[in-house]
């Protein structure tokens, strides 16, 4: 078969066949990244793109799958580019955009890599799928395993998994086990066991499943009329996310329909922040954050395995990353609710924080064009809502009564 993709080592430059069942390098340990034959990188292959549906299926040139029979979809993508006008006002920001990935099937970002990475699973004839999880990996990779008549297998950290994304993978149909201890710890677990059974891991750490991903950033290009904007901010946990957008956005500069690439802006809550930690304090070495705390429980990842990705996309960019407290997190989230209609969970309002904390430091310029990626949408955690707002006030079904209220 002529394949139109490979893996490649992001290390030691190393090649594996398309179709070999590999996680990382077998010569250096490293992560892999799928590469493109170059002979697809034209300004022609958007051609193709502008009569079809906008999904994640409308890239399939540039998506690592060989056979659109085992196609397993839900329907995932063409996701809104909405413009905080209101928001934009407050933060003195003319063009303000965010892109609400809270609209997909399963109410997460994850459905873009799950509909690429399950397909692929199909594709090398694997029974049985699974991944560790803080919640909306789970609750998509058992949506999506349960469409394609898979066996799904997750494990999540005891406790630490808000109910609405718990709630998703076990109707689903997934295995659902929690293990004592947090996410890092999970995925050492579930990675231990891929790699000794067979059983196909959709973790990040699968490059096919990051390639579904970097579609947010075609999908930006399309909706913004075959441009890009100035900075891009993005809420890192695990740190596929944004090494994906940026890959999709160096795509399209490598086929010639942009002449310009934004800046990524990584946002990681103060207690689970190491790759914004090791930007900000020029470190060396990176320094794992062994007990990760954060109501943001998406991004609640001490250990992200995706951190080389997500630096280079940073520094190549000419981006930066920054931390934001958990306070700020629940302020954005209702700040976002209040001016714009749109509900996300902590970890997409971490990139309103951050955003927020940016233009506070004049590090956004004014007339700059900034698109933040929501990753899912609020009824993930309605809990933390309930925690922070006073009930609803009860009276009694009188007229009466209720202009009393209103007069108070």
């Amino acid at each position: 078969m002529a394949w139109h993709y490979r893996l490649k080592c992001i290390g030691c430059g190393a090649e594996f066949p398309p179709n070999t069942i590999i996680y990382k390098c077998s010569s250096c340990g490293e992560l892999l990244s799928v590469e493109y034959n170059n002979d697809l990188m034209s300004p022609e292959i958007s051609l193709r793109w502008a009569s079809r549906p906008l999904t994640v299926w409308r890239y399939i040139e540039l998506l690592p799958i060989s056979d659109s029979s085992k196609m397993v979809s839900l329907g995932e993508g063409g996701t809104s580019l909405n413009r905080c006008v209101r928001l934009g006002c407050e933060l003195n920001l003319k063009n303000l955009y965010v892109k609400n990935e809270g609209e997909n099937p399963t109410g997460s970002f994850k459905d873009r890599g799950m509909t690429v990475g399950v397909t692929k699973a199909l594709e090398l004839d694997m029974k049985r799928v699974a991944c560790a999880s803080t919640g909306n990996t789970s609750a998509s990779l058992a949506a999506y395993a349960a469409k394609a008549g898979l066996e799904c297998i997750v494990l999540i950290p005891s406790g630490k998994v808000a109910f609405g994304k718990l709630v998703q993978a076990i109707i689903h149909g997934a295995r659902v086990i929690q293990v004592k201890g947090n996410f890092d710890e999970a995925l050492r677990i579930v990675e231990e066991l891929c790699l000794t059974q067979p059983i196909y891991l959709l973790n990040s750490i699968n490059p096919y499943r990051l390639e579904g991903q970097k579609t947010i950033a075609f999908e930006i290009w399309d909706q913004m009329g075959h441009k890009v904007p100035d900075k891009v901010i993005v809420p890192v946990g695990n740190a596929g996310n944004i090494s994906a957008i940026w890959k999709g956005f160096k795509e399209l500069y490598m086929a010639g329909l942009i002449e310009k690439l934004p800046e990524m802006i990584g946002i990681q809550s103060e207690g689970a922040a190491p790759i914004a930690n090791f930007i900000k304090g020029g470190l060396k070495e990176m320094r794992f954050v062994e007990r990760p705390e954060t109501i943001a429980t998406a991004i609640r990842i001490g250990s992200p395995v995706n951190w080389k990705k997500a630096v280079k996309a940073i520094k190549e960019s000419g981006g930066l990353a920054e931390t934001v407290s958990d306070e700020e997190i629940l302020s954005a989230q209702a700040l976002l609710a209040r001016r714009e209609g749109i509900f996300v969970e902590p970890a997409s309002a971490a990139a309103i924080a951050g955003l927020i904390k940016l233009a506070d430091m004049k590090l956004i310029d004014r007339d700059e064009t900034v698109v933040c990626i929501l990753t899912g949408h609020g009824l993930k955690d309605p809990d933390i809502v309930l925690r922070q707002f006073p009930k609803p006030v009860e009276i009694e079904a009188d007229l009466e009564a209720l202009i009393k209220i209103f007069a108070s």
